[in-house]
């Protein structure tokens, strides 16, 4: 696929994969990214997944035709991204490798050897010129690891972004980019804020006409789009007006209180919301819903003292990832001693900016008039301005 006039993408799709990274479900396949820049020099950026690499060392080849390479760029050491540099380095025995220091590093501890004699490190602000394409090299620690890079090409007005910009899903598959993409960047980069914000400031001056990303569809058209929706989740701000209610159950009284709440924020005009059962649903969406809306509800039973095992897995992957900058309020059910909303409280210690509405529902075993009326005045709190 030709990128521009000189960048050829050879990335492959994969459809074999269920979970990526071990832990989040991919529908639609994943892609993995690899570019050839053809000039007076050529360079190769990242490689792709171990079980792919014999299909991109062909496609690689075929994108050079009857040349060499000069250069393999690796942005980014991990192994979806990094896994086939041995294999490209024996294929291609006089190309030399460009990489930050920390991914020499980390290519000792994966493969054995960090090709000394092939080495051209690069630090923030470096240039390499392939002839008409600069290159340029900056360092993005954090997003999402230390060693990570960016490359922006001044001629065709291109960044390689790294896993900036990526998203869940194959290529050959239509769906929106946002939705996988903010999935995708809640669940692996979320925690680093403000990493994304320091790499976005690198680049606000740079003409970027074209994102190349590691992951997703290569961006050409309405870039501030993407650019924007990368500040407000990098920023912990608020992308969509609405409320997230996120419950468990164990025998249907405290869901009752949730739809209750649903209904009575549907009512007063609230203008989404947004129902996640949290032992039923995929937990990565429901956690990119706590963070796409302002205001969060959270109901569970108490549970051995403490909250329900799902909602305690759901609380500590908001804190994981820096939760913040909104409004919640609290729903707890129990038959003796309800201590749920103390033990949300204190797993959300830490967390900033997170305003507590008032208003507290306690439910003693099932739904009650006082209960009921708690949750309609709960969904008034929640939805006042």
């Amino acid at each position: 696929m030709e990128i521009t006039y000189d960048i050829r993408y050879v990335g492959v799709n994969d459809h074999e994969l269920d979970l990526f990274e071990g832990q989040y479900e991919v529908e639609h396949g994943m892609a993995y990214n690899s570019y050839v820049i053809l000039d007076e020099k050529t360079a190769v950026l990242d490689s792709v997944d171990a079980r792919f690499g014999d299909a991109w060392l062909e496609q690689v080849k075929a994108a050079l035709q009857t040349r060499q390479p000069d250069y393999l760029i690796v942005q980014h050491m991990e192994p979806d991204h990094s896994a086939n540099i041995a294999a490209f380095m024996e294929a291609f025995p006089q190309a030399k490798l460009v990489a930050s220091a920390k991914s020499f590093t980390m290519m000792k501890q994966f493969f054995g050897t960090d090709f000394s004699d092939r080495q051209v490190v690069v630090k923030d602000g470096d240039t390499l010129s392939l002839g008409k394409h600069e290159l340029t090299f900056l360092a993005a620690p954090m997003v999402h690891w230390p060693e990570v890079i960016v490359t922006y090409d001044a001629c065709d007005k291109v960044l390689f972004s790294a896993d900036a910009f990526g998203k869940f899903g194959a290529l050959d598959v239509e769906e929106d980019w946002a939705c996988e993409a903010r999935r995708y960047y809640v669940g692996i980069v979320g925690k680093f804020g403000v990493q994304v914000q320091n790499l976005l400031k690198k680049v606000s001056d740079l003409d970027i006409q074209t994102i190349c990303p590691l992951h997703g569809p290569v961006l050409k058209e309405n870039l501030s789009y993407y650019i924007d929706l990368y500040h407000t989740w990098s920023t912990y701000s608020v992308e969509s007006e609405g409320v997230m209610i996120a419950y468990t159950s164990v025998y249907g009284n405290t869901k009752k209180a949730a739809l209750l709440l649903a209904e009575k924020l549907e009512e007063k005009g609230c203008p989404k919301v947004v129902i996640n059962d949290l032992a039923r649903c995929d937990m990565a969406e429901a956690v990119e819903d706590a963070f796409r809306y302002g205001r969060l509800v959270l109901a569970t039973t108490t549970y051995n003292g403490d909250v329900f095992p799902f909602m305690r897995e759901f609380l500590s992957e908001l804190k994981e990832r820096n939760f913040q900058n909104r409004r919640i309020g609290l729903i707890e059910n129990g038959s003796w001693a309800p201590t749920a909303v103390k033990a949300m409280r204190n797993m959300l210690e830490g967390c900033k900016n997170l305003t507590f509405v008032d208003t507290t529902v306690k439910i003693m075993s099932a739904l009650n008039e006082e209960s009921a009326a708690a949750i309609d005045a709960l969904a008034e709190e929640i939805c006042a301005d």
